[in-house]
């Protein structure tokens, strides 16, 4: 049996002639790669024994603890930490079929992908809604459980995901980092500025499937298709009544609280929406941006103007489906109807007499009170009702509006 060769390794004893024992040969033993640890030892070994013209390492941070990253010659305290800061350099080897855009990792590939296919694997519990991620899924998940663990360190207002609370934040600090090219205007979101853009470009990518009617944003579409579907989603929790959007509730839900948080400068009045409010300003600023394209005659409110213009075109869209007569405003078909019905809903708090409109129950009531808000400019005369003032001023004018035949 042949034996192996043997193989000596030196010591720091042989330099003193002793000998070490000799180590058997291992095939596995050759040209095998020292750890990182090892490394280390025998160049700062070499750097020890070498006096004359020492070499500098590639690296100087092996000496000293630290590690400089090629790229970006940025300093690293450990060699773990330069594989983690390195990451800005490594190439993305995932791309997808479809976009060609590209990741790190096979896993953020397979994630973006459903995007393309429609895949939701990840269902919800309690309403079975399906996310494309796990991540997705634990947010939807906090609208069932009502968990909110994102809280504002100005206000205490709490959100479900950081990136809401990251949003409201810029409430406090003003901050609305995205402008608009066109016309200036900032916003906190950049999807916002997005669907602003839309209205500079007349873009409406988002169509409806029953009528076509197009709009600039994703979530008008959905409101929209309630019309059809006949969903109302948001109930109100005192009397029940359903509405399509959260916003429309909200506003209903004040009729009961008898909020109303928006008042005006000039006269204090206040409003219940900031809508109101704007249409009602134009009373004090005498603003009328709506104009009929027929007469030029000018109206405050766009449905003000819609209802003019039928007086040009006839039109008379609402129909009694008692006696036909027909009629240009839902509201006033609404009032026509109590006729045929003898509803009367507004009663009188004094003596309970009971009256169709609102507006006739307001007249009555000054009855009882003795209030007349109208008065004349010429003789100080004081009216019930403005109709009522509108004759009496017929008398200074000597206006007569009736003509003997």
């Amino acid at each position: 049996m042949l034996i192996p060769p043997q193989e000596y390794r030196k010591s720091p004893e042989m330099s003193s002639g002793i000998q070490e024992e000799p180590v058997p040969y291992v095939e596995e033993n050759i040209m095998k790669p020292l750890s990182v640890k090892q490394e280390e030892i025998m160049i700062k070994d070499e750097t020890l024994h070498t006096s004359e013209n020492p070499k500098e390492p590639e690296n100087p941070g092996l000496l000293s603890g630290t590690f400089t990253c090629p790229e970006s010659e940025k300093y690293v305290s450990k060699n773990a930490r330069l594989g983690k800061h390195t990451v800005h350099i490594q190439k993305k080897h995932f791309a997808c079929s479809e976009c060609e855009k590209c990741f790190k990792t096979k896993g953020e590939l397979a994630i973006h992908e459903r995007i393309h296919t429609g895949e939701k694997p990840f269902a919800c519990s309690v309403c079975g809604k399906r996310c494309g991620t796990k991540s997705e899924l634990t947010i939807h998940e906090r609208i069932h459980t009502g968990e909110k663990p994102f809280a504002c360190s100005e206000c205490e207002k709490c959100f479900k995901t950081k990136c809401e609370l990251a949003i409201h934040e810029k409430i406090h600090t003003g901050e609305k980092p995205f402008a608009c090219s066109e016309c200036g205007k900032c916003f906190r979101k950049k999807n916002v500025l997005t669907i602003h853009k839309r209205i500079h470009t007349g873009e409406k990518p988002f169509a409806c499937s029953e009528c076509e009617k197009c709009f600039k944003a994703k979530v008008e579409l959905a409101i929209h298709e309630r019309i059809h579907t006949g969903e109302k989603l948001f109930a109100c929790s005192e009397c029940g009544k359903c509405f399509r959007t959260m916003s429309k509730r909200t506003l209903h839900e004040r009729i009961h609280t008898g909020v109303k948080p928006f008042a005006c400068s000039e006269c204090e009045k206040c409003f219940k929406a900031k809508f109101e409010l704007a249409i009602h300003e134009r009373i004090h600023t005498g603003e009328k941006p709506f104009a009929c394209s027929e007469c030029e005659k000018c109206f405050r409110t766009r449905s003000n103007l819609i209802l003019h213009e039928r007086i040009h075109t006839g039109e008379r869209a609402f129909a009694c489906s008692e006696c036909d007569k027909c009629f240009r405003r839902k509201g006033t078909l609404t009032l026509h109807e109590r006729i045929h019905t003898g509803e009367k809903p507004f009663a009188c708090s004094e003596c309970e007499k009971c009256f169709r409109r609102k507006g006739t129950l307001t007249l009555h009531e000054r009855t009882h009170t003795g209030e007349k808000p109208f008065a004349c400019s010429e003789c100080g005369k004081c009216f019930r009702s403005k109709s009522e003032l509108t004759k009496h001023e017929r008398i200074h004018t000597g206006e007569k509006l009736f003509a003997c035949s």
